[in-house]
Parts: structure tokens; sequence; C-alpha cells
């Protein structure tokens, strides 16, 4: 089976009470919908909530870096792509870009990084070799992609003098 490469496992409407007072969606929904995002990307490599259930582990997000490029509005269908930057036997490292879906325009970014967790120790472990051979059959199809423009940026203000 050909993994797509990014992954386009999610669409979304923005709902009226998404919207701030600037009257575009505020950012807590951006986040949202990027975890509805992560939500599909976990089912995809084979981490959704039956495997959750039967294992009695799941992921804890760590890391997480948004950058909001360009504004979306209430009723505007947006679509989220995802690709898989790197991983380990116990970290997930995984990128979302989320377009306006009718005009596709890039409206914002999400990086993170995932730790794999026992919930009976609540602990960091090393995750199932099933898992790490999906995670591995979806990197080798996401190599080719460049890296993303916005991935590991560091956020500072700049001096004059740089």
């Amino acid at each position: 089976m050909s993994i797509p490469a990014p992954l386009e496992l999610h669409r979304e409407v923005i709902r009226p009470e998404w919207i701030d007072y600037n009257g575009h969606m505020n950012v807590s929904y951006y986040v949202l919908v990027f975890d509805h995002a992560t939500d599909e990307f976990l089912d995809y490599v084979g981490l959704g909530e039956e495997f959750r259930r039967a294992n009695n582990a799941s992921t804890f997000t760590v890391e997480a870096h948004v950058n909001y490029i360009r504004e979306v509005k209430e009723a505007d269908e947006v679509s989220v792509t995802t690709r898989l930057l790197d991983y380990d036997e116990k970290r997930i490292h995984y990128f979302h870009h989320m377009h306006h879906a009718g005009q596709g325009y890039l409206a914002a970014t999400n990086e993170l990084l995932g730790l794999y967790v026992d919930m009976n120790t609540r602990r960091v472990t090393q995750m199932p070799s099933r898992i790490l051979a999906r995670l591995a059959e979806i990197k080798q199809s996401h190599a080719s992609l460049p890296f993303p423009e916005q991935a590991g940026s560091v956020m500072k203000v700049k001096s004059r003098a740089e």
C-alpha cells in the first residue's frame, strides 16, 4: 500500500464560536484543529483510541510550536496535511500544515514532539515493533519532502545589530 507524502487526513470547517474579537479564528482553535489532525495521524500510525484502550498506552505531546501565517474566518474550510519528520523507539516528531481548503493558501503550521507512554506507570517506554515498522514506512515515504520552513524555529526578538 502506497503512503501519501504528505498525509492528507483532516479537514474541518471553522465554527462561529471559534471567531474572536478580531473577526478571525482565535489562536486556541488553531491548536484544536491541529489536535484533531493529530488524532487522525495517530489513528493512521496505529496509535488510535482502540490501541490506547487495548494496550493502556498513549502518546503525550511534550513540545509544540504554532506559526500563524494567514488568518481564517468563520465558515472557511481548512485542510491539514501531516508529515513525519523523525521518530525513535520512544518519540515521534511530526509537522502539520493548515491550508485554506478553497483558496489553497497556508494559514498555519504546527510542529510537535510526542512521547510514547505506558499509562500503568505513566512513564515513557518503547513503542511496539509493529508501530515502529509503520513509522519506518511513513518516514521512508516522507523522506523526499522538503524540510518545512517553520520547523525547528526559535522565537526571539532580534536586536537592530543582528
